[in-house]
């Protein structure tokens, strides 16, 4: 085989090996690198509601590509190596933590309800929560004394995921802001490639809360929870501000 026929084979779509509530990972041929590819499909309320937002796979694929590049510009270790198609990408392989991270800026969500603040305030610092990723137990919330005790993660990889989480946020601040547009938050999920710690997943609306600045309309995947309208024209909105299409 010629060296570009095998280069081109990585990006054939192999054996589907997961399926999540909004992406699916296939093999390839090389054992280092999957496919990730996103759909339509949105759920809500720990999967009890489940709907679809027409070219929202197209949306978060296009973003999470952008985002990760960006990234990788600041020295942030990212999953990422490519787009091949418009709703794929291919990534590296990696053992997932099972850890979810969220940083957030301003209260939203169950935040207010939890510490009884009014939505929209903003926090003095960013916070960082950690929660554990299990479906049947709803993703409880945890520190960083049960990850090491419970195996999670490594002393070094908890602060690691730290460093990179909080350095993370201040670049999206940013980079989100100057497109007119507040991160309130953003949930975040590392892996391990080999000896590394890479940001993993995606960085889209639907694993942030974005607000328009001047009137605070809800720029994410909240259009669909809360029954608000426009979803399908708000994730096509959010894409348009992420790569300037005028």
């Amino acid at each position: 085989m010629s060296p570009s026929r095998k280069k081109g084979s990585k990006s054939k779509k192999g054996t589907l090996i997961y399926e999540g509530k909004t992406k699916r990972l296939y093999a390839t041929e090389d054992p280092d690198l999957i496919i990730q590819e996103f759909t339509d499909d949105i759920t809500a309320s720990d999967g009890k509601k489940r709907g679809v937002i027409k070219g929202k796979g197209i949306v978060n694929n296009r973003i999470s590509a952008y985002i990760f590049e960006y990234l990788s510009s600041y020295h942030i270790p990212t999953h990422f190596e490519k787009s091949i198609s418009e709703r794929a990408m291919l990534v590296k392989r990696l053992n997932m933590l099972p850890i979810k991270v969220v940083v957030r800026n301003i209260a939203s969500g169950d935040f207010c309800h939890r510490y009884n603040i009014e939505e929209g305030k903003k926090l003095e610092q960013p916070i960082l929560e950690f929660y554990l990723k299990n479906d049947s137990l709803s993703d409880p919330m945890i520190n960083k004394h049960h990850a090491t005790a419970l195996g999670l993660a490594k002393p070094e990889e908890v602060d690691t995921i730290t460093r990179y989480a909080l350095k993370i946020n201040a670049i999206l601040k940013s980079f989100f802001l100057r497109r007119n547009v507040q991160l309130v938050d953003s949930k975040l999920e590392f892996g391990r490639y080999r000896d590394r710690l890479l940001l993993a997943d995606e960085i889209s609306p639907d694993t942030c809360h974005l607000w328009d600045v001047e009137s605070g309309e809800k720029l994410d995947r909240d259009r669909f929870c809360q029954d608000l309208a426009g979803a399908e024209e708000t994730y096509q909105e959010i894409l348009k501000r992420v790569l300037k299409i005028s």
